[in-house]
């Protein structure tokens, strides 16, 4: 591990996090302490978190975080308007890149959604509007005490799920879209024992 954990456990504190998370991983630690849960209203981060998490869809979020930084390097940074701009060619590129989950109908996805994502953008002034309004733009708080006791899914994100759908985007089941609000800190679902419960 890098210093940053170590001196916390050499400060002789006991850091207790989600059930959730590979402590062996110090990107899975970083992502968990840093990212997960923390709200994010940045629309380039919005998207990058949506595409991802449809990239993860029958894979571990572990396979996911190793393979970022290159799909920010093979998705442009993660700009809608040039992703939604791919054609055949690029297509071909992407499913020879070792670095990116190579599954045609996820790469298709992110292209197709890259161009649905610009449209709510027009409509909303941005996406973050649009999709912090399932929640009146502030953050569910959870209370779940273990690893169990979080849901899949739930009635919202069935409902969000169907609106993306209905807009055209693919790889947004209800699931997926849990995952979503979990990453973009829509909900707190840090279990109550985990020190980044009360800081999110």
């Amino acid at each position: 591990m890098s210093a940053k954990y170590d001196e916390t456990y050499e400060m002789g504190n006991i850091v207790k996090r989600c059930g959730w998370v590979n402590t062996e991983n110090e990107l899975y630690v970083q992502y968990h302490d840093e990212e997960w849960g923390v709200s994010v209203h940045n629309d380039k981060k919005l998207f990058e978190m949506l595409i991802l998490e449809g990239a993860q869809a029958g894979l571990s979020w572990e396979t996911v975080l190793k393979k970022r930084e290159n799909y920010r390097e093979a998705f442009d940074d993660f700009d809608p308007r040039k992703v939604a701009k791919y054609g055949e060619q690029k297509q071909k590129v992407l499913l020879q890149n070792e670095g990116v989950i190579r599954n045609r109908l996820k790469i298709k996805s992110t292209i197709q959604n890259a161009k649905v994502f610009i449209e709510i953008q027009e409509e909303f002034g941005n996406f973050s509007k649009y999709i912090w309004g399932f929640v009146n733009q502030q953050p569910i708080q959870n209370k779940f005490k273990s690893l169990s006791d979080l849901p899949a899914n739930t009635e919202l994100s069935d409902i969000i799920s169907k609106d993306l759908k209905m807009r055209g985007m693919s790889f947004v089941g209800s699931t997926i879209i849990y995952a979503y609000m979990q990453s973009i800190g829509m909900v707190n679902d840090h279990e109550i024992s985990c020190f980044r419960h009360v800081q999110v």
